[in-house]
């Protein structure tokens, strides 16, 4: 008995090794180091900013060794460049900033970027710096060195942000004063950069067992053959971008502007003075005079409105085209929060793309409504009632009342003839309120079908 027991004992035992064997993952498994890429390689906007944030903030969530932003910039906005800098300053992921490919550049915001990297690297024929703010200049001329406070400023942050990375201050601050420009080889002698690296491969092999400083503390980095996740921007981060781009947003504001004027100036056509209420919302918007979320507030009430006008006022859809435009780019706008997950902005770009549809589809069935309804003939007026059959509800010599679709009207025997009362008589004319009317002559079904009528 007890040697059944025991082997019992020792089935269960090994039939229970084998369980955790079949659902413990193997040690190869799930240990490949995850670095997240970020690509900035255009005029640095909002739509940067958002995008970058996203990043920032999924890394983290999902436990990445490292962030990994490409740099291949001229600048852009500074204050979407400072929302960068904070972002990137309060990450607890190691973040590797990259100038690249060859012959790319990290210049003016691009610059900032770069220095504020937990390591910093360059590419070979690779150029950083040139960050002295400039402000628009008259027609005709070139843009002029901004005013001593805005250059102060920056060049305080500048030193400030070069400092906390261990890079040297007095020099990082000429990028700022002194338009101080620096190719990857002087950026690694100076100590600008971190190191140089012909491609993120041999990049991530250089790195690989370094310790840098987060804001959670030292990060060992392992990122040898690592799994490179990218990051694109989604559909919102790309809309802000487009309209945040300041060469853009100036076009929207002219076409607001011009067609608001055609618009007032030829009443009637409507489409210009539809295209321009978004534009110049959408120009306002990318200039910074409010935020995105105002902006879809904007959009949404202004597409609202043009929809309730082309029910009042049907014209043919173009008020109604026009506000499900308006409505589709103010949804559009809203979720400003770059925190979502990208799965969440899939979907929701399908539902605005259903919301398209389903708005169009109404739009498309009221105008068609409409164009089928003026197609027919007046139902009112003079001929309301031409040939249609009535009863006389009192008699008529020659004047007198008749019943006709349910109403009494005043009628006059038009012959001069007397019609006795219950007599059918046909509606001749129509002056004003009084009928003129004669006997029936075939009272048959059809005049009573339209009797009833």
């Amino acid at each position: 008995m007890r040697s059944k027991k025991n082997k019992l004992l020792i089935f269960i035992s090994v039939f229970y090794c084998l369980l955790l064997c079949l659902s413990t993952p193997s040690s190869g498994e799930n240990t490949q180091p995850a670095v997240y890429s970020i690509k900035l390689d255009d005029t640095v906007t909002e739509g940067t900013a958002r995008h970058i944030q996203r990043g920032l903030y999924l890394a983290e969530r999902d436990q990445a060794d490292a962030v990994l932003i490409l740099l291949n910039t001229p600048g852009g906005l500074v204050s979407a460049t400072l929302d960068i800098l904070q972002a990137m300053s309060a990450s607890n992921v190691p973040i590797i900033t990259y100038v690249n490919p060859q012959g790319a550049i990290a210049a003016s915001a691009g610059a900032f970027i770069l220095i504020n990297g937990h390591i910093a690297a360059m590419s070979p024929a690779t150029t950083c710096g040139a960050a002295m703010p400039v402000t628009m200049a008259s027609p005709g001329e070139s843009p002029q060195t901004a005013d001593q406070k805005t250059i102060n400023f920056l060049a305080g942050h500048m030193k400030s942000i070069a400092a906390e990375r261990g890079r040297p201050a007095g020099l990082a601050e000429k990028f700022v004063t002194e338009n101080l420009t620096l190719n990857n080889s002087g950026a690694l002698d100076i100590g600008m950069v971190d190191m140089n690296a012909a491609d993120t491969v041999e990049l991530l092999q250089k790195i690989d067992g370094m310790t840098v400083k987060t804001n959670a503390g030292d990060r060992r980095l392992a990122t040898a053959e690592a799994r490179i996740t990218e990051l694109p921007l989604n559909v919102n981060e790309q809309l802000i971008h487009l309209v945040s781009n300041p060469t853009f947003a100036m076009i929207l504001l002219m076409i607001g502007i011009y067609g608001l004027i055609i618009g007032f100036y030829s009443p009637g056509f409507l489409l210009p003075e539809i295209a321009g209420s978004i534009s110049l919302l959408l120009g306002l918007a990318g200039m910074g005079l409010f935020s995105g979320n105002l902006a879809a507030v904007f959009l949404i009430l202004l597409g609202a409105g043009l929809l309730v006008a082309e029910f009042v006022t049907p014209t043919y859809g173009v008020l109604g085209v026009g506000g499900l435009v308006s409505i589709v780019l103010g949804i559009l706008f809203f979720p400003v929060e770059p925190l979502m997950p990208t799965g969440w902005f899939s979907a929701f770009k399908l539902l605005v793309l259903g919301v398209g549809a389903v708005g169009a589809l109404l739009i498309s069935i009221i105008v068609m409504g409409v164009s089928r309804i003026r197609r027919y003939k007046p139902v009112h007026g003079e001929a309301e009632f031409q040939n249609k059959s009535a009863y006389a509800v009192t008699e008529l010599a020659p004047g007198g009342m008749i019943r006709i679709k349910g109403e009494i009207w005043q009628a006059v025997s038009k012959n001069g003839h007397t019609i006795r009362e219950g007599e059918r008589v046909t509606v001749l004319g129509r002056q004003g309120m009084t009928l003129f009317v004669g006997s029936a002559v075939n009272n048959d079904d059809t005049d009573t079908a339209k009797e009833e009528n």
